[in-house]
């Protein structure tokens, strides 16, 4: 009577533990974001021209060494870097990054306040912030970094993961869940706009003025996908 208990209680235990197995299979993300949005190209994306500003063959918005160039090329999928100029002369320095993985902890997101100080940058300034355009708000950081005595950029950035504006890790971990729920693998794109000004508050005027202009141009889906904004 005793060992049919003990098998009957061995039974529901194994039962269980199957049930916790497929259960758990279940749950994991199989569905990858980024190819149920089909195929796009950033470039296509953003305008090379808009309002009073345009893109500047001429410029070059920096200049990475082999090595970092080779890292960037495995953590993203896609980039895009451009300069800007507008009517009186002011640069605006575009880089977008895109991720087609953010599941993996080798490929996820790289942010300018560990990126700059990895080139030799300090971040003198470390904020939180907002820009208001007509679809919502943006959630951004602002940094001031400087690299030795000579070169002074203010840096705009916010990030999307999944659908969503992310700037923190609990940002990300609850898209990570809310995408995961439904079987989906986040992706995710960095957004960051600089200038170089010595005059912070003002290179961060010009980069709104920037922001607001090349928002209203987007596309819906564009902004979606670039902004985090229906």
């Amino acid at each position: 009577m005793r060992e049919t208990h003990l098998n009957r209680r061995a039974i529901i235990a194994a039962a269980l533990m199957c049930g916790a197995a497929v259960a758990g299979q279940a749950m994991v993300p199989t569905k990858r974001l980024a190819v149920l949005r089909g195929p796009f190209k950033l470039e296509d994306l953003v305008p090379s021209s808009f309002a009073n500003w345009r893109v500047d063959d001429r410029s070059v918005s920096g200049i990475v060494d082999p090595q970092t160039a080779a890292l960037l090329d495995k953590i993203y999928s896609q980039q895009l870097s451009r300069v800007y100029v507008d009517d009186a002369g002011r640069r605006i320095m575009l880089s977008i990054a895109y991720g087609a993985d953010q599941a993996d902890d080798d490929v996820q997101l790289h942010y300018p306040e560990v990126c700059y100080p990895a080139q030799g940058f300090r971040v003198k300034g470390n904020r939180l912030d907002k820009i208001t355009v007509p679809q919502g708000t943006i959630r951004v950081r602002r940094l001031e970094t400087q690299f030795s005595d000579s070169r002074f950029e203010p840096v705009t950035y916010w990030t999307i993961v999944g659908d969503q504006q992310s700037l923190s890790g609990w940002d990300r971990k609850i898209s990570e869940i809310r995408h995961g729920l439904r079987g989906e693998i986040v992706d995710g794109l960095l957004f960051r706009v600089s200038s170089l000004d010595r005059d912070y508050a003002n290179g961060f005027r010009t980069q709104d003025e920037f922001i607001r202009a090349l928002v209203l141009t987007l596309t819906p889906a564009a902004r979606r996908q670039l902004v985090g904004l229906a």
